[in-house]
């Protein structure tokens, strides 16, 4: 005897609204059929933290620590966390992540750069994603004893290679710094 019920959509309120569906549609990607290609993914982004509070980060005398170098730590750390933190994300064994930053005196601000790099069948874009967002928010966690009036921002995918489509840089183009990594061994 079949139960029809059990193949439709739960339905559930959520606290004085019409009930919603429970399941959208939502599905991962299959990607059974695609062949394993080297993909390599680079993403940047700036946070710009204030005059006072730059001159701590540069001279490594924030009262928490080393802002850059906890940064870099905790974007490698989110990179392989993706999957756990965006539903669709296919688990995965990365090859490499590296997060980068540099000090833009001129802007008060840090530039950071996460590096992901897998073969396999599908790509590491929110992994790159992932780890450069934790970066610059490790970043603020540790400069906003000093200046709450932070800004994260320029945040976006710089350059994608492997799979079919190829090659991918972002249509503003890569910053020197930016080719730079990418040029890395």
């Amino acid at each position: 005897m079949s139960d029809n019920r059990s193949k439709q959509p739960r339905q559930q309120p959520i606290g004085d609204e019409e009930p919603v569906e429970a399941h959208q549609g939502f599905s991962m990607a299959d990607v059974a059929a695609k062949p394993v290609t080297r993909r390599r993914a680079l993403a940047g982004g700036r946070i710009d933290v204030g005059e006072k509070a730059f001159a701590m980060l540069r001279d490594k005398t924030l009262p928490k620590g080393d802002a850059l170098a906890l940064a870099e730590f905790a974007g490698i750390q989110a990179a392989k966390q993706t999957p756990s933190l965006i539903p669709l994300c296919h688990p995965i064994s990365l090859n490499r992540v590296s997060i980068h930053t540099a000090l833009n005196a001129s802007g008060h601000c840090v530039e950071v750069y996460a590096l992901a790099e897998i073969d396999a069948r599908t790509g590491v874009e929110m992994e790159a994603l992932c780890g450069l967002n934790i970066a610059l928010l490790t970043v603020w966690d540790l400069v906003k004893p000093i200046n709450a009036a932070l800004e994260i921002g320029a945040v976006k995918l710089l350059f994608k290679s492997g799979g079919k489509r190829g090659d991918w840089t972002h249509p503003d183009g890569l910053t020197a710094t930016a080719q730079a990594i990418l040029d890395e061994p």
